[in-house]
């Protein structure tokens, strides 16, 4: 580890909230998170999370006064300090920020400047409810912790490998040239972090590989990469695009909300929310919750048993595609919160696919979670894993590699 930089603490701001995670890099180890909610209204929570004495986690919980960001800071490196994670008066080493949208400007983190902040300003209409918080976050910790060296971390760099063919839209050019219409794509710290976990455990480099990871949230997304580069991806211009997610769509002809400005009233702003919010697994059946979803299938429910089959169906067709995209495929990587702990989703995606060399072994894939456990069948061409992703850690790498270049 160079010396300077053994602690990094990594933030991910809201438009009324902060999540943190303080990483030790020499250690390896995760010394406390946490989340402040509610900022900038009556009876802030701040949540954390860290060892005691005898190594074991210990959760706490209590209300604070925040009425911006700022403050919010204040009493997180308070907090840090008064636990003995921070000497007193001292800061973290160094900062990674994740910030949503880096555009065509940013292909890889950097070290935050005036001139970093101005660009992420002007990219903020690309991420208007994303960007605009993640700057409020980078100004907080330079007031915060002025001494500490700050790193921003796109979620679009891993993406910007895609060739034109793969990001461009058949849209007019004065369309991509002027505004900046095109493919972007997001999730690209997890699918870059358990790319590499992943070929780390196959013991193959991953610049000899061809996969597919697969992360599956609330938020969902696929990513094509080949030789250590992306290709291709589901999610596009924002996150709208692509899989069906917890509450957005995924994939919708671009006439459907152009019909319903006319045919329910509606503002473009409304149909925007409600395809962001309203839509996905939640809109089919009431609930963007998996597990629900799933109970409520097993107990007979129609609309819950069709979310899940055009679920399914929608990743099923997306790992095809990027199969012929690829020209073939080494690995099929799951992961986030319903790729790693679903196995009925697992095995439901991957039924059928046999043809491509992908089947999932039903006894490795009821395991319980490890960072990577290996669900496939024995002696099919395409080994299939699921992935604990680590975006936090992926984001304190990333700032320790432009901080030590």
């Amino acid at each position: 580890m160079p010396h300077g930089f053994s602690t990094v603490l990594v933030v991910n701001c809201g438009s009324s909230s902060i999540k943190y995670s303080m990483m030790a890099m020499d250690r390896g180890h995760l010394c406390a998170s946490g989340l402040v909610e509610k900022i900038g209204e009556n009876g802030s929570l701040l949540r954390h999370r860290a060892d005691n004495a005898k190594g074991e986690p210990v959760e706490s919980r209590r209300e604070i006064k925040a009425g911006d960001h700022r403050a919010a800071f204040a009493h997180i490196a308070a907090l840090l300090r008064n636990t003995g994670i921070l000497a007193d008066g001292a800061g973290p080493d160094a900062i990674g920020h994740r910030v949503v949208h880096g555009g065509e400007a940013f292909s890889a983190p950097v070290r935050i400047d005036p001139d970093v902040i101005a660009a992420i300003r002007t990219l903020s209409p690309l991420a208007p409810l994303h960007n605009p918080a993640n700057l409020i976050g980078i100004e907080a910790c330079l007031d915060a912790f002025p001494s500490a060296s700050q790193v921003a971390v796109f979620d679009t760099a891993f993406h910007q490998t895609l060739p034109p063919h793969a990001y461009r839209y058949a849209v007019p050019n004065d369309w991509y040239e002027r505004h900046g219409i095109r493919r972007y794509g997001f999730h690209g710290t997890s699918h870059r972090y358990v790319a590499e976990r992943a070929a780390e455990y196959l013991g193959r480099s991953l610049q000899g590989l061809k996969m597919i990871t697969l992360h599956l949230g609330n938020g969902a997304s696929a990513a094509a990469i080949r030789h250590g580069r992306c290709i291709d991806t589901s999610m596009g211009f924002t996150p709208l695009e692509g899989l069906v997610m917890g509450t957005r769509s995924g994939d919708l002809d671009a006439a459907v909300p152009l019909y319903l400005e006319t045919a329910l009233g509606e503002s473009a702003d409304s149909l925007q929310a409600m395809l962001n919010r309203e839509a996905g697994l939640k809109g089919l059946c009431g609930s963007n919750d998996l597990r629900e979803v799933l109970g409520r299938e097993q107990a007979g429910d129609e609309h819950a048993r069709l979310a899940l089959e055009i679920y399914c169906y929608r990743i099923r067709k997306y790992v095809g595609a990027y199969f012929a995209a690829l020209g073939g495929l080494d690995a099929l990587v799951f992961t986030a919160g319903v790729g790693e702990n679903s196995p009925v989703v697992r095995s439901r995606i991957c039924a059928g696919l046999e043809a491509l060399g992908i089947a999932v072994d039903p006894e490795f894939n009821e395991r319980s979670p490890e960072p990577v456990n290996e669900i496939g069948r024995r002696g099919q061409a395409v080994r299939v894993l699921a992935v604990r992703t680590n975006e936090e850690l992926q984001i304190a790498r990333e700032t320790l590699s432009v901080l030590t270049s």
